[in-house]
């Protein structure tokens, strides 16, 4: 690999498919980083909730970009992808080259091929875009967007309030579809990039996630939202699409029983991970593919590691 260019892995997958073990064994063969690519791991709230490393990985090595916002904050792929390259960039100054791990498609995308420069959207226009929101649902919002912005409503579920009041906010600000400023052409960093994806089978993926709810309530998953819900989050939020958030918090209203919550979490959290894989599977141009279960991923890490590196 050349050794002027920052050196980084990327490892991309669906949800509870062994990324985080694999990331930390190569970023720990190659003496490097690990470097966030969730979305909702960029949030403090959900240690948890959201199956971010734990204390004792963060210390083993370096990780960047988890934990980092408030609840109230906000994160665009754009900003993600300025933060994520600070932190290679700094990391390879320091000789250590960076993993980057995570399963934000959008994340990646505007990593590896650039994101297009999109003007800041006035605080005034974001809150009338809230407001119509909020007065129409986010279903008939999406098909408002869709007579301004077909390409981007066709790509969005009609319950995707995050991102219809982003594409509809941003053609209120710049009178251009937010698809349209997406497709301008790039501009790829300048970095020396190995892609590794898991793509393990779908029925070791539930079971995964069957495991990692359970981990999550006996590791005090109950106790984050509760404190969570104490806070004055606006409704829109990006980390309140933290999977398991709503269950939970309708258990704690007293609207759910425990293990009705658990299973619902369990099934967003399967759709959202069928949504990864296909989308990894039609964009994520992949230099290595494992299609082992997670259980395999993680006892095979540091082989898998020394494969993923040539070795």
């Amino acid at each position: 690999m050349a050794a002027d260019r920052p050196r980084v892995f990327v490892v991309a997958g669906p949800t509870a498919s062994g990324k985080s073990a694999l990331a930390e064994a190569l970023a720990r063969r190659l003496g490097g980083q690990v470097v966030n690519a969730d979305s909702v791991q960029l949030y403090g709230a959900f240690r948890i909730l959201t199956a971010r490393p734990t204390v004792a990985a963060e210390r083993r090595l370096p990780h960047r970009l988890y934990g980092i916002l408030g609840p109230d904050d906000r994160c665009s792929a754009g900003r993600w992808r300025s933060l994520a390259l600070d932190a290679v960039a700094e990391g390879h100054a320091a000789g250590r080259p960076s993993v980057v791990v995570g399963g934000s498609g959008l994340y990646l995308e505007a990593l590896l091929r650039g994101f297009s420069p999109i003007p800041s959207v006035p605080p005034s226009v974001r809150r009338d875009a809230v407001r119509r929101l909020e007065a129409i649902g986010p279903a008939a919002l999406h098909e408002e967007l869709r007579k301004v912005d077909p390409a981007l409503a066709g790509r969005l579920e009609p319950g995707d309030r995050q991102r219809i009041v982003r594409g509809w906010e941003v053609w209120l600000a710049t009178g251009r579809a937010l698809s349209s400023w997406q497709a301008s052409a790039p501009a790829p960093a300048d970095l020396d990039v190995r892609r590794i994806l898991l793509r393990p089978p779908r029925d070791a993926v539930r079971a995964a996630i069957e495991s990692r709810v359970s981990g999550m309530l006996a590791a005090g998953a109950l106790d984050e939202v509760r404190a969570f819900l104490k806070l004055d989050v606006p409704a829109d939020a990006p980390v309140r699409k933290a999977h398991g958030l709503r269950p939970l918090a309708r258990h704690l209203d007293g609207e759910l029983t425990l293990d009705a919550a658990a299973e619902l979490t369990v099934n967003e959290t399967r759709r959202y991970a069928r949504r990864q894989d296909t989308w990894f599977r039609g964009r994520f141009a992949a230099d290595h593919v494992f299609t082992g279960p997670p259980a395999v991923v993680a006892g095979e890490a540091d082989a898998l590691a020394r494969q993923a590196m040539g070795a």
